[in-house]
């Protein structure tokens, strides 16, 4: 009998509270982030949340890879938190699009202030005021920035932990400058491209869509985003990248000098990722006995689990030496020496989605192996000799597997329609894929009929022509259709 086979034995007695099924999307995942400690709901201010150390370590490895990703050609920075109202209230149809969810400073002290102070919802008019301090000449441009900070909105629906917040603690947003329209329109496109290459890490499969007229961010000419489809079916929005156009360079008089020396309004794209993306990982892979977490982003990677049994002190030996093997090749690795039993120790790194965990038992040394256990359940003796190696191998499986698994589960979610009660029964269980002629009226009627929302014309694929599902007119143009957070 192997150790973990003796172990399992004796840990019959020693049972966990399991989480609800998925199927009860909503219980599990709010209970999930409770029990493995990723943020905590109960701050005395209604959406907001405090992330716990181990939530707090998962958000920086995954902010790790989209600066990694945007490091080399962009420059991070820090705007301030507070932004005057004159010119808050500059862009009009930006302004429009945030009135409602604005928090106001309207005192310092018991002072009041001269000049309304808002929270920002998000940074535009803080960072436009000051590109036209620094922007003179072509020589300037192109202009790449960004920030991760906090931003506030007054949330009036229904708050969700990590979904849908007042206060957003982590949003990463772009804000670049160019010389034309068209450079800004291939920012936009480098800039799916870095988002489709931070989910593809993530292990996250993805919809990409150009969203309609009337759902583009305020300000700008249009808006393309990235949606993930969720357990419940419903869609999230985890990327926006907006191409402004010169809508801000007009209002804020950001202007450069062409080689010809004729003053020149810049064109601007401004594009963002917010804790969201914290939300998808987990809702996605996650599974009733907890997170499943992809290896490039756990806090930690590897645990070992000592099986106390016979010459306990060479498996503490042995067990710490294995610790130290890992951690020098740049594995994060933890080892368990806590009083609980290894049944309760197994429960506890597996809801903590730890991509693999390593038993090391009296025999299984004597054998010159230890047992190997991945998150998705599989298992295997592995030889002591070359153990980083056959890790980093079992890890690749694993990621591999993880996004097998997820993309299977998103492409069973999506389904081409061709009426609207066909959109109407798919987005009750997932994505509908509608035939739309594009004309804004036909989109209003979809969206009332079939009781969704429109997510936008797909990027990046063709289709054949097909009745539009309102009017009936021939057209090559799909949209997708789904309830949304």
């Amino acid at each position: 009998m192997t150790d973990s086979k003796i172990i399992k034995s004796k840990a019959k007695d020693n049972k966990q509270a399991k989480l609800p099924g998925k199927d009860s999307f909503s219980e599990w995942y709010h209970e999930l982030l409770m029990t493995a400690e990723i943020v905590d709901n109960r701050y005395p201010v209604k959406g907001m949340c405090v992330w716990f150390p181990f939530g707090f370590a998962l958000k920086k490895n995954v902010y790790a890879v989209i600066r990694e990703l945007l490091d080399p050609d962009h420059q991070e920075t820090q705007f301030p938190l507070l932004i005057p109202e004159n010119e808050f209230m500059k862009e009009a149809q930006h302004i429009k699009g945030f009135e409602e969810e604005v928090y106001w400073v309207t005192s310092g002290g018991t002072t009041p202030l001269e000049v309304k102070l808002a929270l920002r919802p998000t940074s535009e008019t803080a960072i436009y005021p000051m590109f036209k301090l620094w922007i003179r000449s072509h020589a300037d441009l192109p202009l790449r920035i960004y920030q991760i900070v906090n931003t506030f909105r007054y949330e009036t629906k229904h708050t969700r932990p990590l979904i849908r917040l007042r206060e957003i603690t982590s949003f990463k947003e772009a804000h670049t400058v160019h010389a034309t329209w068209e450079d800004a329109a291939e920012q936009v496109e480098v800039a799916i491209s870095r988002y489709s290459e931070f989910y593809r890490r993530l292990a996250l499969p993805f919809l990409v869509s150009r969203r309609p007229s009337w759902d583009k961010f305020p300000g700008a000419d249009y808006t393309t985003a990235i949606d993930v489809i969720m357990p419940d079916g419903k869609t999230l929005q985890v990327g926006t990248a907006h191409h402004l156009g010169s809508t801000f360079a007009k209002t804020y008089e950001i202007t450069y000098e062409a080689e010809n020396g004729e003053q020149k309004l810049v064109s601007q794209t401004c594009y963002g990722i917010s804790e969201r993306c914290i939300a998808a990982l987990i809702s996605v892979h996650g599974d009733e006995k907890g997170l499943v977490l992809p290896w490039g982003v756990a806090p930690i990677q590897v645990v070992i689990v000592p099986i106390l049994l016979g010459d306990k002190e060479k498996v503490l030996a042995v067990s710490r030496n294995l610790q130290g093997e890992l951690a020098a090749a740049g594995v994060a690795v933890k080892l368990d020496t806590s009083d609980e039993r290894p049944g309760a120790k197994f429960y506890k790194w597996e809801m903590k989605g730890v991509p693999i965990r390593l038993e090391v038992g009296p025999r299984d040394i004597e054998k010159g192996v230890v047992t190997l256990v991945r998150r998705d359940g599989a298992k295997k003796a592995v030889p002591l000799v070359g153990l980083v190696e056959a890790i980093n191998k079992e890890a690749e499986e694993l990621q591999a597997a993880l996004y097998t698994k997820a993309t299977n589960l998103h492409d069973a979610k999506v389904k081409e329609t061709a009426s609207i009660e066909e959109a109407k029964v798919q987005t009750q269980v997932g994505v509908a894929l509608v035939p739309w002629c594009g004309a804004v009226e036909c989109g209003h009627q979809l969206e009332n009929q079939v009781e969704a929302n429109m997510l936008g014309e797909p990027q990046y694929q063709s289709f054949p022509e097909a009745a539009c599902a309102v009017c009936g007119k021939l057209s090559a143009g799909r949209t997708y259709m789904a309830r949304q957070y």
